[in-house]
Formats: structure tokens, C-alpha cells, sequence
């Protein structure tokens, strides 16, 4: 049995000001523009979002995080949280899939608005993002065909493994800072894909990945997961001072107490993993 543990124009103004300052003794030098509080907006992430109508959430194909329906629709408990915190605001959430080794690039161009899925709090991602509180618990587990699974019990038995991991997740640093040998693909998806196909010996990806799409009743029955190698938590990334990480934080708060959060993340079998912020 598994325990399903496994749940974002001063510069003319002030010279403009300038010259007006130098032609005329009746013009303060620090005399304040008119537009202040316009300029400020403009400086806002929210009012950004609210200006352009859309929400746009960076992602991977990440079951029970943020996946397609049956009609190509997005869900997940990520995609479900990020619909509800995009209506909050006014907005409509738009979902783009990236590239997972290039979402603060992508953050920072404004291709997206945020990454929200799954994505684990390292010191990588909290130095280079404005992020939400943690909202779930997670760990990095090792995956491997299931009539192998006795033969590798701990991270010794790992040491002659091929992985497959996604490139710039925390999977992959885990298995770097083992000093294991892996191959880097798009997703954790295509992770799995490689040691059903075997292609790789192993992957390495989520806890709640795993408990989603490994093992009896899955997509992928043949394989299973083994050794845990970390602890982490989840969170939402924003650009770096963005102001939507503090709202972010009331919705999830709001979440809780209305017992909303609690319901979404039984839809997708995460209520365990839950962090009550």
C-alpha cells in the first residue's frame, strides 16, 4: 500500500520639471510631479496584471499540479488555485507551458506573470523570485521499474544508475549533489517516459508527481519509487518585488479558513501535503 502523500515614466517628467526649474525662478526645483501616484501604479505587478487582463502562469505538464483534462482543458490544484486567485483579481488566468530551466528568464521578460507549479522553495529560485509562503510539502523520490525496486533500497545501491531528471529542478540538483550520472529532459513527465522506455535506469522527480502517476491504477504501473532524498516545500514565483506574492499570501490565508484550499486539494488526493499558512 502507498500513502497518497504523495498539493507576479519618471525620467521625462522630472527633466521636462528640470528645464522648466532652469527658465524660471517660480518653479521649485523640488516641486513633485503631478503624476505621482500614476507613476507608482505603473510600477505596480498587480495593476500590471489587472491593466492587460490576464494572469499569465508559466507551468510544465505536472499531474496533480497542473494537467490537461479530457477536453485539453487545464487543471490540477495548482491550475485550480491559480483560476481562483486570477478571478480575484479581476482576471482570466492564462497558462503557458515553459521551459522549467528558464522560467526566471521567462518571469523577467514578462513572457509569464509567475511560475506556479510545483515549484520547490531553494535558495536558487527565492534569490532570483518574489515568492508566495510555502503551500505544500513535497520530497524528491527515486523512481525504477518495479521488479527492481529490492535492488536499490538507499542512496548507495543509486551509484551506477542512469537518471533521468527535468532540467533545473530540484530533482536534478539532488542527483548533481550525489554525484550521480543523469540525462537532463523537459519534464518530469518525460522523466517517467525515459525509464519506462528504458531508455534511463531511473528518474528522480516529485512525491506528489509520483503518487499520481506511478504504480497500480496508473499510467505507469511497471514502475515505482524508492529511496526519498530530500524534504521541501512548495511555493509561487513572482518577479522580484512584485506585489502579488503579498496578495497571493492573503488569498491562500483566505483559502484556508474558508476551507476552499482544504477542498481543491482533496479533488486531487494532496489534502495530506498541505501547509496551513
Amino acid at each position: 500500500m502507498k500513502k497518497r502523500v504523495l498539493s507576479l515614466l519618471l525620467c521625462g517628467l522630472m527633466t521636462a520639471a528640470l528645464l522648466a526649474g532652469c527658465g524660471s525662478k517660480e518653479a521649485p526645483a523640488t516641486e513633485a510631479p503631478a503624476d505621482t501616484e500614476a507613476e507608482s501604479a505603473d510600477g505596480s505587478d498587480m495593476e500590471y496584471v489587472k491593466s492587460k487582463g490576464t494572469l499569465v502562469v508559466g507551468i510544465t505538464d505536472f499531474e496533480p499540479m497542473d494537467y490537461k483534462d479530457e477536453n485539453g482543458e487545464w487543471i490540477g490544484f495548482d491550475a485550480d488555485m491559480a483560476k481562483a486567485f486570477a478571478e480575484s483579481l479581476g482576471v482570466e488566468a492564462e497558462f503557458v507551458e515553459i521551459d522549467w530551466d528558464n522560467k526566471a528568464l521567462e518571469l523577467d521578460s514578462k513572457t509569464i506573470d509567475c511560475v506556479w507549479n510545483g515549484m520547490t522553495l531553494t535558495d536558487e529560485v527565492k534569490s532570483a523570485m518574489e515568492c508566495s509562503n510555502a503551500y505544500c510539502n513535497n520530497a524528491q523520490i527515486v523512481i525504477v521499474p518495479a521488479d527492481k525496486a529490492d535492488q536499490y533500497q538507499d542512496t548507495d545501491s543509486l551509484k551506477d544508475l542512469n537518471f533521468a531528471v527535468e532540467a533545473g529542478s530540484a530533482g536534478e540538483a539532488e542527483v548533481n549533489a550525489l554525484g550521480l550520472s543523469c540525462t537532463p529532459v523537459k519534464a518530469q513527465s518525460d522523466a517517467l517516459l525515459e525509464v519506462a522506455s528504458g531508455t534511463s535506469d531511473a528518474a528522480v522527480i516529485d512525491s506528489l508527481m509520483a503518487a499520481a502517476m506511478v504504480g497500480e491504477g496508473t499510467g505507469y504501473a511497471d514502475l515505482t519509487y524508492t529511496v526519498q532524498l530530500n524534504s521541501e516545500e512548495y511555493g509561487v514565483g513572482f518577479r522580484k518585488g512584485s506585489d502579488l506574492a503579498a496578495a497571493l499570501n492573503d488569498f491562500f490565508a483566505a483559502g484556508y479558513e474558508d476551507g476552499s484550499v482544504a477542498a481543491c486539494a482533496e479533488t486531487y488526493n494532496i489534502q495530506a501535503a498541505l501547509i496551513d499558512m
